[in-house]
């Protein structure tokens, strides 16, 4: 799968090649759901590289809070006006951003979903990715080999995103369900399972003041919480200060995805048990030399073989490798982190 991925990153880096030579006239727009999310701070990072690179202007934009749709859909509309040749964009509501999307590309404009795919996926020209439901499968599949025997007998806390259920919220919930052996029913939402294993789903907003108030909430709904699945790092990191308080820290599994590097010196402290780590740089300088390739023949970029999307890789860190489960050292993931 590695070879694939690389040779399929070198193929379109080919591609692109000769466009990038001159990029100058060309406008990019990228908009983020937030501008604080260290995720998405590295994720402007790679564009703004790439874009200075070829010699593109861009333009980023984000939501106030992760969430803002009406922040992202002005922004869009902005981008069409200004004659931008694309957008790179994580969409917050993914379904209700989809006929704006529509307008941008109805005037010409390149729409690369970046780590969030629109409902329907195919609402843009192409979508940059982790597999976030690999992503969730792997941590899934680690805690219950890593728990045995006790996992046919586990608490799970679900730490989601949003209540509008964003498509990579879903996949990673419903990854983690799946790799943890239970049945997730209607795979394209969140909180219809009806496993006793379940303690319950809340909401962190994608941040620590999020998982801690979350955390919270479901232990008190049941204090014998043993595992705790976590949307992404910081609403880890909070869910780990919730436990904290009542002297719980360390009887409890947390798992995440992203693998910044805070959340992997997270992994190497403890606070979390394994992190899918994904890797947004490069999306983010993937999706603007597709742009240049746009502008300069009209070449949409192609999807990794076999899927809807082009897959830009996931790893899972931990340094307590569980038997069946791929997964690279926290040395490892400290080389590859970001943020």
């Amino acid at each position: 799968m590695k070879k694939l991925l690389l040779g399929t990153v070198c193929a379109m880096t080919a591609m692109a090649g000769a466009a990038f030579a001159d990029g100058h006239g060309i406008a990019a727009c990228l908009i983020t759901k937030t501008d604080t999310n260290p995720f998405f701070v590295k994720m402007r990072e790679g564009a703004t590289a790439k874009a200075e690179e070829l010699g593109i202007t861009l333009n980023s934009y984000a939501g106030k809070v992760d969430g803002d749709h009406e922040t992202q859909v002005q922004a869009i509309e902005t981008c069409i006006a200004n004659g931008a040749k694309g957008i790179l964009l994580t969409a917050s509501d993914t379904s209700s951003i989809t006929p704006v999307v529509q307008q941008a590309r109805d005037a010409g404009l390149l729409v690369i979903a970046l780590d969030t795919p629109l409902e329907p996926i195919d609402a843009a020209d192409m979508t940059f990715a982790t597999d976030n439901f690999l992503a969730g499968e792997l941590i899934g599949a680690w805690a219950a080999a890593t728990l045995g025997d006790a996992a046919a007998d586990a608490k799970i806390g679900m730490l989601d995103l949003a209540i509008s259920q964003p498509t990579v919220g879903v996949l990673r919930d419903q990854g983690f369900l799946t790799g943890f052996g239970i049945d997730v029913k209607d795979p394209n939402k969140w909180g219809d399972e009806d496993d006793a294993r379940i303690v319950g789903n809340d909401v962190t907003s994608g941040n620590e003041e999020g998982g801690r108030r979350a955390m919270e909430n479901l232990l008190a709904k049941d204090p014998s919480i043993n595992v705790v699945y976590t949307i992404n790092e910081p609403a880890a990191a909070g869910a780990y200060e919730a436990l904290k308080a009542i002297g719980r820290e360390n009887d409890v599994l947390i798992v995440s995805v992203d693998g910044g590097c805070p959340g992997v010196q997270n992994v190497a402290d403890g606070v979390i048990g394994a992190t899918s780590q994904q890797y947004p740089l490069l999306m983010a300088s993937l999706g603007i030399e597709a742009i240049a390739q746009w502008a300069k023949d009209g070449t949409k970029p192609a999807a990794t073989e076999g899927k809807a999307f082009f897959d830009t890789g996931v790893s899972l860190v931990t340094d307590k490798p569980a038997d069946g489960v791929d997964s690279i050292s926290v040395a490892e993931g400290t080389d590859r982190c970001w943020g």
